[in-house]
């Protein structure tokens, strides 16, 4: 059977997730990309063709004059709707486009929300080019949120106390930007965590979840994540009724929200699994085959009534960030060690030698702990005293 992948940069969760899971299943592997060198390095071995996979007539084209598609999938953030429109266009397994373009376009997102009567944030879009002092003659709540209406990874995602920041910001985000539209929406307080999902269209299951710990504002960088095997009842209720307004059900997602006083609201929805190695840790916590379970749904199989997962895990991840601009020049090498009950693994994300902005993004991480226990001090205690007894330095 053939999946076609498709892919732009390289990342953990097809490296180390998709494709192991893909070979183990059997299946004949071809990978679409407009960045193949960067693939090709890692994967000599892969069957790796170009394709501009932005452009879904692009990417039914070269699946058309290759070998007839099986399944076809992704797990980026900037392709589930490509990759939605050529699953159909070939009958396949598949997410609706309509659901993947509403849960990437932010705006979108809000007014299907608000149109369905499940919730209602206020929130206005900037169109690419145009120019934000429109802003000054609405109601804008303070403080808000500016960000790009598709973007990802807390790029460009800031807090505006007052008017002549949101303008500035707005501008300087088009400055780097010019061809982005901007969603600027109030801002949303309480605890942000998140809700990871697995559906094969009819059946759902919920995976548990994570607590998350943010950067000092006005950015948004994630800096630490808990898991958190079930959040209370209500607000997982609350949650998925959201997703069911936006048609969510199909594969795996990864949806952020925040609590306040009982009530969960959604952040956005990432209508793919969990990144950041989170997913990874994920798989091994629960100790099933979560990227083969994901891959069979996109083959047309049912998902089974139970998974099997375990509930007695606790896990956390950490990651070390730089706090200003210059070159990585010491930092630990990757790390396995199990002691005490505990499964610690270290990551880098950044190279020894690596020269680096601050961007106030998840850009900005240097590496990636992971660690995986039954009791949840004994698991911030191995993160803790990892953390401690390392040393990564930037020269600027």
């Amino acid at each position: 059977m053939r999946l076609y992948v498709l892919a732009r940069n390289p990342t953990d969760s097809v490296t180390e997730g998709f494709l192991p899971a893909a070979r183990r299943l059997g299946l004949d592997i071809t990978l679409l990309t407009d960045q193949p060198g960067s693939h090709r390095s890692g994967h000599p071995d892969l069957e790796i063709l170009e394709c501009d996979v932005r452009d879904f007539r692009a990417v039914v084209s070269r699946i058309s004059t290759h070998h007839s598609p099986d399944a076809i999938f992704s797990n980026s953030d900037h392709l589930q709707t490509q990759t939605a429109l050529a699953a159909e266009y070939f009958g396949l397994a598949g997410k609706d486009w309509r659901v993947t373009l509403r849960a990437k376009d932010k705006a979108q997102m809000r007014r299907h929300l608000t149109a369905s009567g499940v919730d209602a944030v206020w929130s206005t879009e900037v169109a690419a080019g145009q120019d934000p002092a429109g802003l000054a003659a609405l109601d804008v709540p303070y403080p808000c949120v500016v960000k790009p209406r598709e973007g990802v990874a807390s790029e460009d995602v800031v807090l505006v106390e007052e008017p002549a920041q949101l303008l500035k910001r707005c501008a300087e985000i088009q400055a780097r930007r010019p061809d982005t539209a901007i969603v600027v929406e109030e801002f949303l307080a309480g605890e942000l965590c998140t809700l990871e999902t697995l559906g094969d269209g009819l059946r759902r299951h919920v995976l548990g979840g994570f607590r998350t710990q943010l950067s000092p504002p006005p950015y948004f960088i994630e800096e630490r994540l808990a898991f958190e095997p079930a959040h209370p009842e209500p607000v997982v209720t609350q949650v998925l009724a959201q997703l069911d307004a936006l048609g969510v059900g199909f594969g795996a997602c990864h949806t952020e929200f925040v609590v306040a006083d009982g009530r969960a609201r959604l952040i956005e929805v990432n209508y793919r699994a969990i990144g950041d190695q989170c997913d990874l840790l994920l798989a091994q916590l629960l100790g099933i085959p979560l990227f083969e379970h994901i891959l069979r749904t996109h083959l047309g199989e049912p998902l089974p009534a139970d998974l099997g997962a375990r509930t007695d895990g606790r896990a956390v991840l950490d990651y070390p960030c730089a706090q200003r601009s210059g070159t990585l020049t010491a930092a630990p090498e990757a790390t396995d060690i199990d002691r005490d009950g505990v499964r610690l693994t270290y990551r880098p994300l950044r190279g020894i030698g690596e020269r680096h902005e601050i961007q106030g993004t998840n850009r900005d991480l240097l590496g990636v702990v992971r660690a995986i226990g039954t009791d949840q001090n004994t698991v911030d205690r191995a993160v803790a005293d990892f953390i401690a007894a390392q040393r990564w330095e930037i020269t600027p």
